[in-house]
Parts: C-alpha cells; sequence; structure tokens
C-alpha cells in the first residue's frame, strides 16, 4: 500500500512541475481519473472517447511527465534545495529562519 501512495505522490509532483506542459485537453482527463478518482469508463463517457483511449492518454501523460522530469531535473533540483534550506534553518538565527521558511513555503507552492 506504501508504493501505491508514493506513486500517487510522484504522479502529484510531476504533474504540478510539468502538468502545464501538456494539452488542456490531457490536463482536464488525467486530472480527472487520476487525482479525481474518475474511472475510465466515466471518463470515457464524460469525454466521449473509448475505455481504452483514456488508458492509453493517462499512460502517455505520465511518461511525458517523466520524461520531461528526466530531461529538467527540477523536482530533483526542488528536492536538494529542500534538504540544504532544512539543514541550514537548524541553525539559523530568527532573521534567517524566517528568509529560510519563506524559501521552503515558496518550494511548496
Amino acid at each position: 500500500m506504501f508504493q501505491a501512495m508514493d506513486k500517487i505522490v510522484e504522479k502529484t509532483l510531476l504533474f504540478d512541475y510539468y502538468g502545464e506542459l501538456l494539452t488542456t485537453h490531457q490536463q482536464e482527463i488525467y486530472e480527472d481519473v487520476v487525482f479525481n478518482d474518475m474511472s475510465l469508463s466515466e471518463a470515457a463517457d464524460c469525454y466521449g472517447i473509448s475505455r481504452q483511449g483514456i488508458h492509453d492518454l493517462i499512460r502517455r501523460c505520465d511518461k511525458a511527465l517523466s520524461e520531461y522530469e528526466e530531461k529538467l531535473h527540477m523536482l530533483a533540483r526542488a528536492d536538494k534545495i529542500r534538504k540544504k534550506t532544512e539543514t541550514l534553518l537548524k541553525s539559523a538565527g530568527p532573521e534567517e529562519e524566517r528568509i529560510l521558511k519563506g524559501i521552503l513555503e515558496d518550494l511548496e507552492s
């Protein structure tokens, strides 16, 4: 079960970073199926395409999002920055703490 949760978190992060690179149509279907828990059949009925078409679109989107990360490494960079910032936060004074917490908030949004 924990691995399934990791996959959902991974998909969420990839979509947060790279979802805008998908077409609007792909974004809508991906959000409905992956995040809104719409079944393939429901999505097929809603969008007027086959269940297999929905399945293929989700797989293509997953592949595209993963390939964007392989090429751009934005998630990996953000994770490195987050870890370094959290390390600095442990020994920061009040002013530095405020700045570092701002950096962490920026990484989350």
